[in-house]
């Protein structure tokens, strides 16, 4: 029987090569000459500092122009507040990897609402999507494609 699975993943490789980007372009950048300021990277949480509000606000353009640049959806970003620390400004952003509870119910719920001829199961941090027949699986990845959701869904493992 033929299923996929929907994920919401970020790669790390690419989400490192992002951050080596934008700490390129401020050492590069005039406006950032003379300036602390840096992008930390701890797993899929990532910690901008710099000594004006506006500089750390100008790294999050920075930043999400580079997760553009190296494929990742910037829907995945979750930039928090700014908190002053000393003479530096801090934001910490994390990256949602893999669905919460709450987006897999409501994919599950959009899924059947639509009426398909398929089978959603939520399976940890991925929905799992069966069907008899190719077509509706297919119809399913368009009709999600087609959403506007909080966070980017990936389809993977498709099985024939």
């Amino acid at each position: 029987m033929p299923s996929f699975d929907i994920v919401s993943e970020v790669d790390k490789h690419q989400l490192t090569n992002a951050v080596d980007q934008v700490n390129r372009t401020i050492t590069n950048r005039f406006d950032f000459k003379g300036v602390d300021a840096q992008v930390e990277m701890k797993e899929f949480a990532l910690t901008l500092h710099a000594e004006s509000d506006m500089q750390v606000n100008q790294m999050v353009d920075m930043l999400r122009a580079a997760l553009i640049k190296c494929d990742i959806d910037p829907l995945a970003m979750d930039v928090g507040e700014e908190e002053q620390t000393g003479k530096l400004v801090k934001i910490g952003v994390t990256l949602k990897n893999g669905l919460d509870k709450d987006l897999s119910k409501k994919i599950v719920k959009i899924i059947k609402d639509e009426k398909l001829k398929v089978q959603a199961a939520i399976q940890g941090d991925s929905v799992r999507v069966t069907g008899k027949k190719r077509d509706d699986l297919q119809q399913v990845i368009a009709m999600l494609r087609g959403k506007e959701l909080e966070q980017p869904l990936q389809f993977n493992n498709f099985r024939d």
